[in-house]
C-alpha cells in the first residue's frame, strides 16, 4: 500500500484501518494497540519488502526513550503474530529476516472505505450487517461480484470445468492451510464492549451487531449504542435517569426508562438518532400531542402512558412480534402496547412478593421473571405463558439475584446474575437440568445484567471495575510523608500491579492487563517510558534478578503454573518449574518459588540455568525472599490473609517464626538491606506501614496509608516504596464473543 491509497487494507480473514487503529477478523474487532500495530502498520505500508530494525528502532522508540529496544521489538512482534493466529516457524504473513527485519508476505488489497457504524439523523432504519459465524472458509477468489451470463461454446465449457477443477484444489489447499480458524473463530474472547467506564444494562439489536446501554460520565447521561466492535458511540438520550434499553425487534426503535420524581416512566426513541417527527408517527402511530422534543435530547422520544398503572422497576423487555413491552408494576408484571398504549396484567404477584425483571423466551410464547418473597427466603425464577395464565417456578437460588435472567439464544437454558459466592457472578442452567447451575463469569470482580444476543453468538454484561494504581512513597527524615502517584491504571481486577524496583533503582517493573491480559510491563524507576515485556497471558508476580537484567514471574497457564525467566535485552521466555511466586537468590545461582501438595504450600528452589528443584521448607511456605546479605530465606507461612513470616538459614536449618512482622497479605512485605518493611492493617480502614530491625530486634511504625494494599515494593536501600491502591469504582459493559 501507499500513502495515497486507502487507510483500510484486507489479508486473508483480517481486515484493517490504519487511520482509526483497528483490525477486525471476520469483521470481529480484535485487541492490538500500541507497539504491535504500528509494527503492523508499517509493515502493510511495504508488504513484500523488508522493513529494518533499526528503521522500526526510529519509529517506535526515540532516542531519548529509556527501552531495552531488542526485547521490546521481540515482545511487540510475537503480541502481532498471537493476535494474527501466525508463527515465525511457519509464516503466513510476518516473515523474520535474522539480524535485519521483517517482510510482510501475505497478499495484501486495498478496500474502499466505509463510514464507521454511527446510526444517521435520518428517518431510515439502523442498517447494520449480518453476523457471519465462521463455520465455512471461503477463499476470497473464489467469491464472484455479480453473476455474468456467459455462451455457451465448448471452448469455454471446457474451460470452465478446467478453472473449476483448479479452484477446488486450491479450497482444499486453503482449508489445510488454516485448520485452526474454525476451531479459533469458536473460541470465546471477552472485552470491554467500549472504551469507556460507567457503561450499563447493555442489550442487543435484533441482529446482535449492536448494543444499546446506559452511561453516566463526562461524555453526557443518558442512552447511548454502538456498533459490535467500534468504539464509536451515538448518544440518542440525554437524561441522569435513563436506563434499561430495549430493542424493537425490527432494530429501529429503542424503549427505555426515566425516573423522575421517584417513579418510572416508559420512553422510546429512534435507534437511528433520528428526530423525524412524522416517521415517529407514521411508524408508531402516535398522535402528534404524544410525541415531545425534550429539552437537551439527542432526538426525539416519545412517552408511553400505560394507563395509570406505574411502573415499579426500570427493567423491560419488548416480545419478538413487536406487540408489547413487558414491565413490572402493582402487584404484577404487565403488558403494554407501543402502538395504542393498552395494558393488561399477565401475572399476578402473591401477596409478600414482588415480581420483576420480565424477559419474553426467544419464540415469544414464555415470559421469565424473577419473584423476590419474604425477607430471609430465596429468590425465584419463575415462568408464565406470554398469553398469561398459571406461572410456575423454574428454579429457587440461594443467592439474591442481581438483575433480570436472561434466556440462551436457542432458549433451551437460562443466564442469570446471583451473589451465591459472596459477589454477584454469572451462572447458566439447562432447563432439562434445573437443578444443576455452572458459574460462566470471570472471577474475582462482580459481575451483573447479562444480555444474550438472537443472533451472532454474543453476551454481553455489567462488570465492576475496581481499577488499580501504583503509588511512592518517599521515606525520607520528613516528618510529612505523602505518597504520590507512579503509575495510573494498571489493572482492572484484582491480581495487578505487583510493583518491584530493580536492584540498581533504575527501572520499575509491574503488571498490567491494558492490552487485554496481563503481562509484564517495564518502566523507568519514575513510572515513564513504560513498555510490555511478556506477550505470554497471565503473568505475574514479577522480581528482578541481582544484575537488573532478567525478570522472574510466574504465568497461570492451561498445565498449571508456571515459573517463568526472560531477559531484557533478548530472547524467549524459559519455564523452569511448577509454581507461584518466584524470587532470586542474592547470588543469582537460585530461584525460589512455592508449590503445593497434599500438605499444603511449601518453598522450592531450582537452579537459574534450569535443573531439578529442590525443596527447601517441610513446615509450610510462600513467597520467598532472601535476605540481601544472603544469610537467611524468609517466606510467607501461607497464602493466607495475614500470614506469619518465618525464615530459614539459606544453607539449611531451624525453620523460625518472626512473630513481630504480620504484613496483610503474602505480598505486602519487602526485604530491605539491614530490615524488614510490611504493611498490616490497623486504625480502622487504614493501614500501617512498618519496618522490623534485625539487629535491634524490633517493629516500628513509619508511616500511615490510606488504604491497605495488597502489594508492596522497596527499593534496596529502603527509602522508597511502591503500592498499590484501588482507584474509584467503576461500572463497565463487557462482550463476550462466540458464546453458546
Amino acid at each position: 500500500m501507499t500513502s495515497n491509497e486507502s487507510n483500510r487494507a484486507r489479508f486473508g480473514p483480517y481486515e484493517v484501518d490504519l487511520h482509526t487503529h483497528e483490525l477486525w477478523k471476520y469483521g470481529t474487532r480484535l485487541k492490538l494497540v500500541g507497539q504491535p500495530f504500528e509494527i503492523l502498520a508499517m509493515l502493510l505500508s511495504q508488504p513484500g519488502e523488508l522493513v529494518t530494525r533499526d528503521k522500526m528502532r526510529s519509529r517506535l522508540w526515540p532516542s531519548d526513550t529509556f527501552v531495552d529496544f531488542n526485547h521490546g521489538l521481540n515482545a511487540a512482534v510475537n503480541k502481532l503474530r498471537d493476535t494474527l493466529s501466525d508463527s515465525a516457524e511457519a509464516p503466513r504473513y510476518i516473515e523474520t529476516l535474522p539480524r535485519r527485519g521483517y517482510r510482510f508476505i501475505g497478499q495484501v488489497e486495498g478496500v474502499e472505505t466505509k463510514p464507521a457504524f454511527i446510526p444517521a439523523a435520518s428517518s431510515a432504519p439502523v442498517e447494520v450487517q449480518e453476523p457471519s459465524p465462521v463455520l465455512t472458509i471461503e477463499p476470497e477468489f473464489l467469491i464472484q461480484e455479480a453473476p455474468r451470463r456467459w455462451k455457451t461454446q465448448p471452448s469455454l465449457i471446457a474451460a470452465a470445468a478446467t478453472v473449476a477443477m483448479l479452484l477446488a484444489g486450491l479450497a482444499v489447499w486453503w482449508v489445510r492451510r488454516e485448520p485452526e480458524l474454525s476451531a479459533h473463530a469458536m473460541v470465546q474472547r471477552t472485552r470491554p464492549l467500549v472504551a469507556i467506564s460507567n457503561t450499563f444494562n447493555p442489550s442487543f439489536s435484533p441482529d446482535g451487531n449492536a448494543v444499546a446501554f446506559a452511561y453516566e460520565g463526562e461524555r453526557g447521561q443518558g442512552i447511548y449504542i454502538t456498533r459490535v466492535g467500534s468504539d464509536q458511540i451515538q448518544q440518542l438520550t440525554n437524561s441522569q435517569g435513563d436506563c434499561c434499553p430495549v430493542w424493537s425487534p425490527d432494530g429501529r426503535w429503542i424503549a427505555f426508562s426515566r425516573r423522575t420524581n421517584d417513579e418510572h416512566h416508559i420512553y422510546l426513541v429512534s435507534a437511528d438518532g433520528s428526530d423525524q417527527k412524522h416517521e415517529a408517527e407514521k411508524a408508531l402511530g402516535a398522535q402528534p400531542a404524544a410525541l415531545t422534543v425534550t429539552v437537551g435530547a439527542i432526538s426525539t422520544e416519545r412517552k408511553l402512558d400505560p394507563q395509570g398503572v406505574v411502573p415499579g422497576r426500570g427493567e423491560m423487555d419488548w416480545s419478538p412480534d413487536g406487540h408489547a413491552i413487558a414491565f413490572s408494576g402493582p402487584h404484577g408484571i404487565y403488558l403494554l402496547s407501543p402502538h395504542n398504549n393498552d395494558v393488561r396484567r399477565v401475572v399476578e404477584t402473591p401477596a409478600g412478593s414482588d415480581d420483576w425483571g420480565p424477559q419474553f423466551s426467544p419464540d415469544a410464547r414464555k415470559l421469565m421473571f424473577v419473584r423476590n418473597r419474604q425477607v430471609g427466603e430465596p429468590d425465584e425464577i419463575w415462568v408464565v405463558s406470554a398469553s398469561g395464565g398459571v406461572a410456575t417456578r423454574l428454579l429457587t437460588e440461594r443467592g439474591r439475584i442481581a438483575s433480570p435472567p436472561q434466556w440462551s439464544y436457542d432458549g433451551n437454558s437460562v443466564i442469570y446474575s446471583s451473589n451465591r459466592t459472596g459477589h454477584p457472578s454469572l451462572f447458566r442452567v439447562a432447563l432439562d437440568s434445573v437443578g444443576t447451575s455452572l458459574m460462566i463469569s470471570e472471577a474475582g470482580s462482580p459481575v451483573w445484567d447479562p444480555a444474550v444476543s438472537r443472533r451472532g453468538y454474543r453476551l454481553a454484561y455489567e462488570r465492576l471495575l475496581r481499577s488499580l494504581s501504583i503509588w511512592q512513597l518517599d521515606l525520607t527524615d520528613s516528618k510529612e510523608k505523602r505518597p504520590y502517584l507512579l503509575v495510573s491504571s494498571t489493572s482492572d481486577t484484582d491480581q495487578g500491579p505487583g510493583p518491584q524496583f530493580s536492584p540498581d533503582g533504575l527501572r520499575l517493573a509491574y503488571m498490567s492487563d491494558r492490552n487485554g491480559t496481563m503481562e509484564i510491563w517495564i518502566a523507568n524507576r519514575d513510572g515513564s517510558n513504560s513498555f510490555q515485556l511478556t506477550a505470554v497471558g497471565a503473568a505475574g508476580t514479577p522480581r528482578w534478578a541481582p544484575d537488573s537484567q532478567s525478570i522472574v514471574f510466574d504465568v497461570q497457564s492451561r498445565n498449571g503454573e508456571k515459573i517463568v525467566t526472560m531477559n531484557l535485552h533478548g530472547g524467549g521466555p524459559q519455564v523452569l518449574a511448577s509454581g507461584v511466586c518466584p524470587s532470586w537468590s542474592r547470588d543469582g545461582k537460585w530461584i525460589y518459588f512455592a508449590e503445593s501438595d497434599s500438605q499444603g504450600w511449601q518453598v522450592w528452589k531450582v537452579p537459574s540455568a534450569g535443573g531439578t528443584p529442590v525443596q527447601v521448607t517441610r513446615q509450610g511456605g510462600h513467597a520467598a525472599l532472601e535476605s540481601l546479605d544472603g544469610k537467611y530465606l524468609y517466606y510467607a507461612k501461607n497464602g493466607l490473609a495475614e500470614p506469619e513470616i518465618w525464615r530459614v538459614p539459606v544453607n539449611g536449618g531451624e525453620e523460625t517464626a518472626m512473630p513481630l512482622i504480620r504484613p496483610g497479605t503474602w505480598a505486602s512485605w519487602q526485604v530491605v538491606e539491614d530490615g524488614i518493611l510490611f504493611v498490616g492493617p490497623s486504625l480502622g480502614h487504614q493501614a500501617v506501614l512498618s519496618y522490623y530491625d534485625f539487629a535491634a530486634n524490633r517493629t516500628s511504625t513509619v508511616a500511615v496509608l490510606d488504604r491497605t494494599p495488597f502489594w508492596l515494593g522497596a527499593t534496596t536501600d529502603g527509602k522508597t516504596v511502591a503500592f498499590d491502591q484501588p482507584g474509584r469504582e467503576q461500572a463497565q459493559a463487557m462482550l463476550v464473543e462466540n458464546f453458546r
